[in-house]
């Protein structure tokens, strides 16, 4: 019998590590580090075949507590590094942990670039709307007015919408989950790991320190149910504590209604991750929930999906082909060009 055959089943203790997880007791990166281990086992993925590559942040001490291969590279850059890990060891599970800051500001390019690319990697993207690992600094995805040690007098930059953005770089699978809830972010990993291309999971973790409740209006039990609007895939767009309210289309504008009084759970918006055209709607789906006047649930789930050919495939098809027609090369003949002088 071989040794696969009587090794026991892998659990999450198996891809924790002897390290002292370092974050800020309270922080919701522990809440994610967890879920991530959990899921693990049931990737079918021996750990020598996966790999976490971080770039610079709070999030990115990831790959110190993953008992897999890893690496902490440089601030904004796991993804070129994942690139060239994914092109030239594509049967690896390549797993880029990154923060608000460190994917949308100095790696902002290096982000959009990778979704346009569709390398088969999964981009988990902690957003906490804050700088925590510099203590404290407005971030590409902190609010207006937001006052912060580098804007004491209230940021005045129009914040990112990190799905929207992934939208508009054409990426293959954009997701949203949150850190105080584990199943929901189980599932989000899982439906990650299983597309095959670049995916993008936002994930709103709190920042206890600096930042602390900027989603609790989407986690605490008191809100949750009427301020976040979990998609399902061939299901209607139903929320609210009992399930009374719901979001149907007007023509091309997304309304809230309640249930009830003639208005049904028929009448209201089918989501289909397939359809690119609503999923640009859903991710818009950003209001501020301390609106006044009315404002749309901010959703939850995966707002769209798609099959396109991934990089490292067309890649490697073209280099066969490429063989096949011409040869193999001669890098000497092709360093030296078409032009040689002889030096007499």
């Amino acid at each position: 019998m071989s040794a696969a055959a009587t090794s026991a089943p892998l659990t999450a203790k198996d891809f924790a590590t002897d390290q002292e997880v370092r974050w800020c007791p309270g922080c919701g990166d522990y809440s994610i580090l967890a879920q991530v281990q959990k899921i693990m086992p049931g990737i079918g993925v021996p750990k020598e075949n996966i790999v976490i590559i971080s770039g610079i942040g709070c999030s990115s001490r990831f790959p110190y507590y993953m008992n897999t291969f890893g690496m902490h590279s440089i601030h904004g850059r796991a993804t070129a590094i994942a690139s060239g890990l994914k092109a030239t060891r594509p049967e690896l599970s390549v797993w880029i942990v990154t923060g608000d800051g460190d994917s949308l500001s100095i790696g902002g390019n290096h982000t959009i670039h990778l979704l346009r690319r569709n390398f088969d990697v999964n981009v988990l993207m902690f957003n906490n709307q804050i700088y925590g690992l510099t203590k404290g600094q407005y971030s590409p995805t902190s609010e207006q007015q937001k006052i912060t040690k580098s804007t004491p007098f209230g940021s005045i930059d129009h914040p990112f919408n990190p799905a929207a953005l992934a939208m508009g770089a054409d990426a293959s699978f954009v997701g949203r989950s949150m850190d105080r809830d584990p199943k929901h972010l189980q599932y989000m990993l899982t439906r990650s790991h299983q597309h095959k291309g670049a995916s993008f999971l936002e994930i709103y973790q709190n920042c206890n320190i600096f930042n602390d409740g900027a989603f609790e209006v989407f986690t605490e039990k008191s809100s949750k149910a009427d301020e976040a609007l979990f998609l399902e895939q061939g299901k209607p767009l139903v929320f609210g504590a009992t399930q009374n309210k719901g979001i149907k289309l007007d023509g091309l504008k997304p309304v809230v209604v309640e249930l009830g009084n003639g208005v049904s759970a028929d009448d209201l918006w089918i989501h289909d991750e397939r359809d690119f055209f609503k999923a640009q709607l859903l991710v818009r789906l950003f209001d501020d929930p301390n609106k006044e006047g009315g404002h749309y649930p901010r959703p939850f789930g995966v707002f769209f999906e798609t099959d396109r050919a991934c990089y490292e495939d067309v890649m490697s098809m073209q280099i066969e082909e490429t063989i096949a027609t011409k040869g193999k090369g001669d890098l000497d003949k092709l360093l030296r060009g078409k032009e040689v002088w002889e030096i007499v």
